[in-house]
């Protein structure tokens, strides 16, 4: 995950993942320009080899919780390969959190396409 769980540019500098159901998941994500992100939570379910669901807290540059939120993971088997499916729903109010979710789609997206350059180096 320290490889590609953040957004092009960012990087992951700490990361504690134990994939079990009331396992830790946290993370800390630094900026181009040197802010870090903070989420912290645990993984709700984890049925391997199909599904995993996280609940978490996003924290902003200051430490501050801004979002909640859940994601949930699909994987199949597909064409020979593995399709992966995410859902993230997330909330929180303020200033913060609306920076943070006006993001988050473009910060998925380029997440898991980090994630596909990993899976397949060669294209």
């Amino acid at each position: 995950m320290t490889h590609w769980f953040a957004p092009r540019g960012f990087s992951v500098h700490s990361c504690e993942a134990d994939a079990r159901p009331g396992g830790i998941f946290r993370l800390c994500m630094r900026a181009p320009w040197g802010d870090e992100y903070w989420v912290n939570g645990s993984y709700r379910e984890v049925v391997p080899p199909e599904r995993l669901v996280i609940d978490c807290r996003a924290a902003d540059e200051s430490g501050v919780e801004q979002i909640d939120e859940v994601i949930r993971v699909w994987l199949a088997a597909e064409d020979g390969g593995t399709k992966l499916t995410l859902q993230a729903v997330a909330g929180g109010s303020g200033a913060g959190a609306a920076a943070m979710l006006g993001g988050m789609e473009q910060g998925w997206g380029e997440t898991l396409d980090r994630l596909g350059d990993r899976a397949n180096p060669h294209g």
